[in-house]
């Protein structure tokens, strides 16, 4: 997708909320847009998701999308399965479909409880489980998502930090913003700033980008083999900012021994194992290892807890305990 000299204004006279933007859109891309509040991050996510329409410019090549707004509206007359259900017949799944993807979602999120539940008597937290479930159940080319991790519970960010980094993995594009700047840190293929009605990559951002933040938090070592000669996935290809196009940008060490030592952020950790056993030839994986924190919060970053090369591909650290839900939305 494409947005060339794109501009949005409320009301014929009103201020420019953004102007001029051109932004290239990749498939198989995680880009991360920041900004102060009120400086039009917002109105950039709808008009990337087809919500909203610029007054300037034009949006071309636009991909199958899904939304996670920054509010939620509850008051629906569905229960959460029935909403996502609906929801998922909209995207074009069929009914059958559409139901087992919905209740899927649910439990992935921890909110299989409240399937029956009408979105009214959900509390903000389960509400906004719902929220995120109907941008993810129909798999769309471009997932927006506008603060969505705001009110889950630490469970549910982490579910959502992978299923991010599924969409990605499976050639999906996902476009976020979120207020904590260590959110997918060192992940994001690109990262702009709207500033003054502009959008700016954030090279260009100046002081108030700040420094590329630090990948933290757990990490997982994988000691894979590949056939005599084999690439790994995806080869000398990157993305448009360089990254590696491997899940996660892992930290690769090729190894005397024939095999090679990914290091990547556990949340990343599925999606390198799932790229690495579905390549053509696939790799062998020899073992997953738990790194600890990033870098600086370790002595070394020594591994410390190993896994089974037989276990299936989910090497992320164990999820936390979901915090109790909030109040009933009133």
């Amino acid at each position: 997708m494409k947005l060339d000299g794109v501009g949005r204004r409320y009301g014929v006279r009103g201020p420019w909320v953004l102007r001029d933007v051109q932004l290239d859109v990749p498939a198989g891309a995680l880009l991360r847009i920041e900004g102060t509040n009120g400086s039009g991050k917002s109105t950039l996510l709808r008009l990337l998701a087809g919500i909203d329409r610029p007054n300037a410019g034009r949006i071309t090549g636009r991909p199958r999308s899904a939304y996670v707004p920054e509010r939620f509206p509850p008051a629906l007359p569905f229960t959460a399965v029935g909403y996502l259900t609906h929801l998922g017949r909209i995207h074009g799944l069929r009914g059958p479909e559409a139901g087992r993807r919905a209740t899927e979602w649910l439990a992935r999120f921890g909110a299989a409880a409240h399937a029956r539940t009408r979105l009214a008597e959900l509390s903000k937290g389960t509400s906004q489980k719902v929220a995120v479930a109907q941008a993810l159940l129909a798999e769309p080319e471009l997932l927006v998502l506008d603060e969505a991790w705001t009110g889950l519970d630490q469970g549910a960010r982490e579910m959502l930090n992978r299923a991010v980094a599924e969409r990605v993995a499976d050639g999906g594009t996902v476009v976020f913003v979120d207020h904590d700047p260590q959110r997918l840190a060192g992940a994001a293929d690109a990262r702009y700033r709207v500033a003054d009605g502009r959008l700016l990559a954030h090279e260009q951002s100046g002081p108030a980008g700040g420094a590329a933040p630090v990948p933290a938090g757990p990490r997982v070592v994988i000691e894979a083999e590949g056939a005599p000669g084999a690439p790994l996935p995806g080869g000398p290809e990157r993305t448009p900012a360089g990254a590696p196009r491997l899940p996660g940008g892992p930290e690769i060490v090729p190894r005397p021994d024939g095999t090679t030592r990914l290091t990547v952020p556990a949340v990343h950790s599925d999606a390198l194992l799932r790229a690495l056993l579905t390549a053509r030839p696939p790799w062998h994986i020899r073992s997953v290892t738990s790194a600890g924190a990033g870098p600086g919060d370790g002595p070394g970053g020594d591994a410390h807890a190993s896994t089974p090369a037989s276990t299936p591909a989910s090497a992320s650290a164990p999820e936390t305990a979901p915090s109790p839900d909030e109040a009933p939305l009133q």
